[in-house]
C-alpha cells in the first residue's frame, strides 16, 4: 500500500481483506474536523436541517475565524459580523474547546502547529486542509455538509485514491524553501493534471532534507497542484517538531512517534522526479499557479503592490523576509526609514508567530522598509475584508492563489516567495533575491527559528497499521447492493432534462463561480443571482432564458472548497452539468446538494456542445442526445449513485440515521 492508503486503511471499519487498494469505497473514522467562519455560514445550514444533534466529540472540531476578518472590516461590515457571530453561537452552544476568534490565528496554520499527529485522518471544511500532510496525516478538504456530518457522526466515506510519487533529489540553497519547490513543481507537472483527484505522496532525499515549515506550504499548494490530498512520510524531523510542542496540551507527545511507511511496491500510477539543487526563485503570472517563470524573466517588472501572508505563508517565510530586508540595508550601508506604505502589508499566521517576531526584532525591520504589519488571518489572499488590491494593479504576493479577481477586482496577483518579494520592496519591481540571501547571517536564522527548543529526545517507531477486517458473513452477496442502488437512484433521477448549453473551458474555479465576498449569502436566489458575477455576468440571465445544462472541460469547479459554489449553480437554475472532469471537493458538493453532473470524454462531444446548442441529458440511462448523435457518460461510482437515490447528503442521513455510511459502503 501507498501511505496514504495505510493512513485510510488503518481508519476503516469491515475491510473485506487485509489491505485497500485504489476505488474502494470505505467508511472510515475521521480524528478532526476543522472549518473557518465563511466556511461555518453554510455548515450551519446543514447543521439545522440535522436537527443540531450532539457532536461526536466536542474536543476534536476545530474552529477559526480568520477568512473574512480584520479588526477594520470587523468594526464596519455587518456581512462578517454576522459570520462572526454564527461561529461564536455556535461554539459557546456546542461548548468546543478549540474556538479561536476573530485575529487570533489562521485556520491551517494554528492547527498544524499545535495539534495534527502523523497518521491521522482530518477532514477539513477548507481546500487548504491538505496543509497537514506535511506532518504525515491523512488530510482532506471537503465542502461544508461533509464536514457537519463528520463533526456529528465521527466518520464519513472516501473511495481510495489514486497516488502519484513526487520525488524530489538534491539539496536546496539556502532561503529556498517549500513556496519555490511547490511552484517549480506546478510549473514541471501542471495544475489538474498528473494530481488530479490523486493522492500526492512526497518522496525521496530532497522531501527527508526539507523542514516541517516547507513540508506545510508544499502540502498546502497540493490544492492547487489538483491532489485530493499531499503528504510526506513523518520522519526525525517530524519527531522533533513533535517533541517541541508543549507535553501538557498534548499528552501523545510523550509517547514515541509512530509512522508508516510506503511499501517498497506501493501501487503509484506513476513517478515524477525533481531536482531542487538547481532551483531559481519562481514567480507564479496571473491568472494560475502553474503559469510560472523563473525570476530572470520577469526581473525588473514594476510592482503596485506587496503581501506576504496567507496560511502558506509559514514562520519560516517571514523570518526570512525580514532578515532580506535587513541584508539590503546592509548593502546600502544605511537602515530604511520609509513611513508605512499602504500597498505594503505582511500579515503574521497566528500570535505566537507575531510574538516570536516581535522578540527576535523582525517586526521593526518590516516596518521601516514601508510594511504595514496587520493582525493574523487570511488578509489579501481572499481579496474580501478591507484590504484589496485595486483593478489592475500588480501585486506581488506569498499567498497561494492567484485566479482572476482573488485579491481584488481586476486585481493581477503574482505568487513568490517571502524573500521574493521582501527583495522587491526597496524599487517596487521584481528582484531576485540571491544576492540578498548570500548576505543573510544564516546562524541567527537558525537561532530565531530554534528558540522553540523540543522538551524532550525526539522518539519515533516504524509501525504498520493495524486492521479492523469485517466477520466474514458481514461480506455482500453479490450483485445485490447494485441493483438496490439503482432502483434508488433511478427514484430520483428518472427525468430527462431538455436544455440549451453554456459551454465553459478547462480549470472553471469555484472563485469564479461565486467570488468570495459573496459567499456570507445563504438562500439559494440570492447566491444564484451572483453566479460568475465577474468573469460572465451574462451567466445567470441565459439561464433563466433556458440555457440551464452546463458542458465544460477538465477540472470543473477547482480551488476553493466552498459547497456556495453548488448552491449558486442551482439558485440560477442550473439543471445538470457535463464536463470532462471535476475537482474532487466540488464533485462531493455536487452528490451532497444533489446537482445532477455527469462526466463525458468524447471529443466528439465536446466540439458538438457549442454555446447555445440543444441538449438533452438521461440522467437515468446516463446518455446525452446532442446534434442528432447520442453519447454515453461514465458510471458513476456506487456510493455517488447511492447518495443521489438519497437525494443528496442531508436525506440520506434523515433516512438512515447514524448508519448512514455502514449502510451506504457495505
Amino acid at each position: 500500500m501507498t501511505l496514504t492508503q495505510k493512513i485510510l486503511a488503518a481508519h476503516a471499519s469491515n475491510l473485506l481483506r487485509p489491505w485497500v487498494q485504489a476505488g474502494d469505497v470505505l467508511q472510515v473514522s475521521v480524528d478532526w474536523t476543522i472549518a473557518s467562519e465563511l466556511a461555518w455560514n453554510g455548515m450551519e445550514r446543514t447543521y439545522g436541517l440535522l436537527g443540531r444533534p450532539k457532536l461526536h466529540d466536542k474536543n476534536r472540531f476545530f474552529l477559526a475565524v480568520d477568512h473574512t476578518v480584520d479588526p477594520v472590516t470587523l468594526a464596519n461590515d455587518k456581512r462578517a459580523q454576522k459570520l462572526v457571530q454564527l461561529s461564536r453561537s455556535f461554539a459557546r452552544e456546542s461548548g468546543i474547546r478549540h474556538f479561536y476568534d476573530a485575529n487570533q490565528t489562521i485556520l491551517h496554520t494554528k492547527f498544524y502547529r499545535d495539534l495534527v499527529r502523523p497518521n491521522d485522518v482530518v477532514l477539513g471544511a477548507d481546500s487548504h486542509t491538505s496543509s497537514h500532510g506535511g506532518l504525515g496525516a491523512v488530510s482532506i478538504g471537503l465542502g461544508g455538509a461533509d464536514i457537519v456530518v463528520a463533526m456529528v457522526l465521527g466518520t464519513s466515506w472516501i473511495e481510495v485514491p489514486e497516488a502519484i510519487s513526487v520525488e524530489y533529489t538534491g539539496q536546496l540553497p539556502f532561503g529556498f524553501g517549500g513556496k519555490e519547490v511547490i511552484l517549480r513543481t506546478l510549473a514541471l507537472l501542471g495544475r489538474n493534471t498528473v494530481a488530479m483527484e490523486r493522492s500526492v505522496e512526497y518522496r525521496g532525499a530532497g522531501a527527508r532534507q526539507l523542514s516541517t515549515d516547507s513540508r506545510f506550504a508544499i502540502a498546502n499548494m497540493t490544492a492547487e497542484f489538483g491532489g485530493l490530498n499531499g503528504i510526506f512520510e513523518a520522519d526525525e524531523v517530524t519527531a522533533a517538531w513533535l517533541a517541541g510542542r508543549a507535553d501538557e496540551d498534548d499528552p501523545a507527545a510523550l509517547q514515541p512517534m509512530r509512522a508508516f511507511r510506503a511499501d517498497p511496491d506501493a501501487p503509484y500510477v506513476a513517478h515524477y522526479p525533481i531536482a531542487l539543487d538547481k532551483l531559481e526563485p519562481q514567480v507564479a503570472k496571473p491568472f494560475s499557479p502553474d503559469n510560472v517563470a523563473g525570476i530572470t524573466e520577469l526581473a525588473g517588472m514594476p510592482l503596485d503592490g506587496l503581501f506576504i501572508g496567507a496560511c502558506t505563508t509559514t514562520e519560516e517565510e517571514l523570518v526570512l523576509g525580514a532578515l532580506v530586508l535587513e541584508a539590503a540595508e546592509t548593502k546600502s550601508g544605511k537602515k530604511s526609514q520609509r513611513s508605512p506604505q499602504p500597498k505594503q502589508l505582511v500579515v503574521p499566521g497566528d500570535l505566537t508567530i507575531q510574538e516570536n517576531l516581535r522578540r527576535a526584532g523582525l517586526w521593526e525591520i518590516y516596518e521601516r522598509n514601508g510594511f504595514r504589519i496587520g493582525p493574523p488571518g487570511c488578509s489579501m489572499c481572499l481579496g474580501v475584508a478591507s484590504e484589496k488590491a485595486g483593478h489592475g494593479e500588480k501585486w506581488l504576493s506569498s499567498q497561494n492563489r492567484n485566479y482572476e479577481n482573488r485579491m481584488g477586482e481586476g486585481s493581477l496577483a503574482h505568487l513568490a516567495s517571502a524573500a521574493t518579494v521582501a527583495a522587491s520592496a526597496a524599487e517596487m519591481k521584481v528582484t531576485d533575491p540571491r544576492p540578498l540571501l548570500s548576505l543573510v547571517d544564516q546562524d541567527r536564522y537558525r537561532r530565531i527559528l530554534g528558540e522553540r527548543k523540543p522538551r524532550r529526545a525526539p522518539e519515533m517507531q516504524i509501525v504498520e497499521p493495524e486492521l479492523r477486517l469485517a466477520p466474514s458473513s458481514a461480506a455482500p452477496q453479490p450483485g445485490s447492493g447494485k441493483r438496490a442502488r439503482q432502483t434508488d437512484r433511478a427514484a430520483v433521477q428518472s427525468r430527462v432534462i431538455r436544455a440549451r448549453v453554456q459551454r465553459f473551458g478547462d480549470n472553471i474555479d469555484t472563485d469564479a463561480i461565486i467570488p468570495g465576498e459573496f459567499c456570507h449569502l445563504t438562500s439559494l436566489a440570492e447566491l444564484g443571482a451572483k453566479a460568475f458575477h465577474y468573469v460572465r455576468p451574462e451567466f445567470v440571465q441565459r439561464a433563466r432564458e433556458g440555457a440551464t445544462v452546463i458542458v465544460a472541460g477538465e477540472g470543473w469547479g477547482s480551488g476553493s472548497s466552498r459547497e456556495q459554489a453548488v448552491l449558486a449553480l442551482k439558485g440560477a437554475g442550473i439543471q445538470a452539468i457535463v464536463a470532462k472532469s471535476y475537482a474532487f471537493i466540488h464533485k462531493r458538493n455536487l452528490v451532497n446538494e444533489a446537482l445532477p453532473f455527469v462526466v463525458v470524454q468524447d471529443e466528439a462531444f465536446h466540439e458538438a456542445a457549442k454555446e447555445g446548442a440543444e441538449i438533452e441529458v438521461d440522467l437515468e440511462r446516463g446518455r446525452i442526445r446532442l446534434g442528432g448523435r447520442e453519447f454515453e457518460a461514465e458510471q458513476p461510482s456506487r456510493i455517488i449513485q447511492a447518495l443521489a437515490g438519497e437525494g443528496g447528503i442531508v436525506p440520506a442521513i434523515q433516512h438512515h440515521g447514524t448508519a448512514v455510511f455502514e449502510k451506504l459502503t457495505a
